[in-house]
């Protein structure tokens, strides 16, 4: 049996003393809830009031959502939903690009693919590529490992005309690999095709086997231009952040065995952005560098977030923050805030300083 947590309001103190009757108090349930598999519409939800959160902040996070573009919000504590927002003429089951925030399903896969046996990310890229998928000399292209696809650090020129170009003739040579760390797309997007010939299947069809429908989540990777994106509901996301926030397992039900794997994935994966694990960003650490940038910046990446926040992060302000802490998913799917930028933007610190005016 769970323990219980028990919140009341002062009022409630107050009543008491004046009527001698005991105030009526609300159990904050401390086990974490999964929302079936099948009855994918049904899902416990939990008052801020219970949780002794600050609910005349609301309307300051909504208006700031509005007008930052925002279709889809939802924050979650042990799973079950405290906030759900949607914007305009979004709903709660249309679909919406992840873009890079996606990133992290593919790193899970990874994981999932290399606890199979299929691979192991210590391997070279060229075991499942073949030779010649890239502008490399063999003995270069042996030296990329599945593991620099995870970290961004392949080494592979940046500076092309088409960062996202997976062909060959795009993939050139710029640095010793390991050396740098700069978020190049193409090297990433690579990593589905590693999957499907590791496991022999189809990158959709592995996916949904490991990972969508053991966890009741709907969606598709889609190729849009060289890219392969995931699209969903805002809720599947939030499926997603709880399986995060569980290790791997979904319901006594083990998806991610491989420990060892799940710590490298959500801490820090290399030295030369020790804010980015395995295609996750990591928050609270010393220094972070951003996509289309070679600057490292001093000081954690989201200041105003928890520091043990790790998250997916996507191109115009796809959001999905897991924080372990507190147990809270938070999810954001929508249009640029302001400028459009590939992953972490400002947009990041202003929303948890008001998300930190609700929950604190």
């Amino acid at each position: 049996m769970s323990s219980l947590l028990f919140a009341c309001s002062s009022e409630s103190d107050s009543e008491t003393e004046k009527s001698g009757t005991p105030a009526i108090i609300t159990p904050v349930p401390l086990d974490t809830y999964f929302p079936s598999i099948t009855r994918t519409d049904e899902w416990d939800t939990i008052s801020m009031e219970t949780l002794g959160w600050n609910e005349n902040q609301v309307d300051n996070l909504y208006s700031y959502l509005e007008d930052n573009d925002t279709d889809a919000f939802l924050i979650l504590k042990n799973g079950r939903i405290v906030i759900e927002k949607y914007f305009g003429d979004f709903t709660q089951d249309d679909n919406h690009a992840w873009n890079s925030a996606g990133k992290n399903l593919t790193s899970m896969l990874t994981g999932i693919a290399q606890q199979e046996e299929f691979l192991s990310i210590t391997e070279p890229t060229s075991n499942y590529l073949g030779e010649g998928w890239s502008s490399l000399t063999v003995d270069q292209e042996l030296s990329i490992t599945i593991e620099n696809q995870l970290t961004m650090t392949t080494g592979l020129d940046y500076n092309v005309e088409d960062a996202f170009c997976t062909d060959p003739e795009c993939l050139i040579y710029l640095n010793d690999i390991g050396t740098t760390w700069y978020y190049h797309n193409a090297p990433y997007t690579l990593l589905d095709d590693v999957i499907a010939n590791a496991t022999n299947t189809d990158f959709n069809s592995y996916f949904s086997e490991k990972i969508k429908e053991p966890i009741g989540m709907q969606g598709l990777f889609i190729k849009v231009g060289y890219n392969n994106i995931f699209f969903s509901s805002a809720r599947s996301m939030a499926r997603f952040g709880i399986l995060n926030l569980n290790q791997g397992t979904w319901d006594g039900t083990p998806i991610l065995t491989d420990t060892a794997y799940f710590n490298s994935m959500t801490n820090s994966s290399q030295d030369l952005n020790p804010s980015y694990g395995y295609l996750y960003w990591l928050n609270g650490k010393s220094s972070y560098r951003v996509p289309g940038s070679e600057v490292e910046f001093t000081g954690s990446l989201i200041p105003n977030a928890p520091a043990d926040l790790y998250a997916g992060l996507g191109k115009n302000d796809q959001k999905l923050y897991m924080v372990p802490s507190l147990d809270l998913v938070v999810v954001r799917m929508g249009g640029a805030s302001t400028e459009i930028l590939l992953g972490p933007s400002g947009f990041d610190n202003e929303l948890w300083g008001l998300i930190n005016e609700i929950i604190q």
